[in-house]
């Protein structure tokens, strides 16, 4: 694979199982992936899943998510390229604002400009999704993003 030309590309169902198991060996959640993975992108290296990303559409309001790199593949600037094709399209989408929900990636998320804000200043919507209901823990930081 190029690392400095990868060629994402909008995930489709049949990459479910090849994301489930990169979402789980990244100890991510895995429960409320959606069937069809609408508004993510996948990277692959020919026929491996090496990297994913998304976003929950809420109106103005989208929901980062699922974001991961195999190991081997990280350093070579992967995950910024698909962060921002995930929020490129969001913003064509219409969405405002960004938020995601990490326990380990605070300062990762901080290089995009997500900052990070208090539980209860989350919008409605983003507060009923299953991530910050139980997915994630209450621990996680919760981080936003002008769009």
């Amino acid at each position: 694979m190029d690392a400095m030309n990868p060629a994402i590309r909008p995930a489709e169902s049949s990459d479910v199982p090849a994301a489930h198991g990169l979402l789980r060996a990244a100890s991510l959640p895995t429960d409320d992936l959606p069937a069809d993975l609408p508004h993510f992108v996948v990277l692959y290296d020919q026929t491996r899943l090496v990297g994913l990303a998304g976003m929950e559409y809420h109106g103005p309001v989208g929901l980062l998510r699922s974001v991961a790199v195999s190991p081997e593949y990280r350093s070579q600037r992967l995950g910024e390229k698909l962060v921002g094709a995930v929020l490129d399209a969001a913003r064509e989408a219409g969405v405002r604002e960004a938020y995601l929900i990490t326990t380990t990636a605070e300062a990762y998320f901080r290089r995009y400009g997500f900052a990070t804000v208090a539980r209860t200043d989350v919008p409605e919507a983003i507060g009923k999704t299953s991530q910050f209901n139980g997915l994630c823990p209450s621990t996680a930081t919760v981080m936003k993003m002008t769009l």
